[in-house]
């Protein structure tokens, strides 16, 4: 994600369809290290997939969030 500060915390949890996303972990990365290879393990075709989606609002800080979706997670 693209964000002017993280919006997301490691160990929180964030509603998704019938579950939720735990984050993993979370780390500022620069823009360089977004290759072609972390965009198709990301689950895009490519960097600029992976930038249309990344991008939210006036952000210019590039943060790598790994999470696990958890099925009929209860809040």
């Amino acid at each position: 994600r693209i964000w002017r500060a993280p919006r997301v915390k490691v160990g929180g949890r964030y509603r998704l369809g019938d579950g939720a996303v735990e984050v993993m972990s979370l780390r500022q990365i620069e823009l360089t290290d977004i290759t072609p290879q972390l965009a198709r393990d990301s689950g895009f075709e490519g960097v600029v997939d992976l930038l249309k989606t990344a991008k939210h609002g006036l952000g210019d800080k590039v943060y790598l969030v790994d999470f696990e979706y958890r099925p009929d997670t209860t809040f």
